[in-house]
């Protein structure tokens, strides 16, 4: 009877990504600051996207900390960018929300099921988006705590 000998595999996936300070996320965002001007339609828009942008900046930390793909993470950071938009647009909308403080505005839009409907987006653009709102939903339920 022949003898089976059992090796162990390595793995080809590559993972040797430099660990990113937690308080470095310009190597995956390095225009974070230019994101309220981006979504800015009008001047007044300015404040809002600012808070948006500070809650938005421990999340992305906790991103660039964690053992996720660098892809994964540009990817989460990405639809961060599109939900500032998304949140910004809706102030437009609907300008009494300009009143409400940017982290209720945010607990309004992100739920466990994801967030709301990206303007003009695919299919799999919302899939995505709706991925990153559902764990952006969970670190700030977690961190509640």
């Amino acid at each position: 009877m022949a003898r089976t000998i059992f090796q162990t595999k390595t793995s080809s996936i590559n993972r040797a990504t430099k660990a990113v300070a937690a308080t470095d996320v310009s190597a995956y965002c390095p225009d974070l600051d230019t994101w309220p001007r981006s979504w800015m339609g009008l001047e007044k828009d300015l404040p809002a996207g600012e808070q948006l942008l500070a809650c938005f900046r421990p999340f992305i930390e906790h991103l660039a900390s964690s053992t996720l793909s660098r892809k994964t993470i540009r990817r989460h950071v990405d639809n961060l960018w599109m939900l500032g938009g998304e949140i910004i647009r809706g102030l437009h909308y609907d300008p009494s929300l300009r009143k409400m403080p940017a982290d209720r505005l945010l607990r309004n839009v992100i739920h466990e099921d994801g967030g709301p409907l990206v303007h003009n987006g695919s299919e799999e653009q919302q899939r995505s988006f709706d991925s990153t709102c559902r764990k952006f939903h969970r670190f700030l339920t977690q961190s509640q705590r």
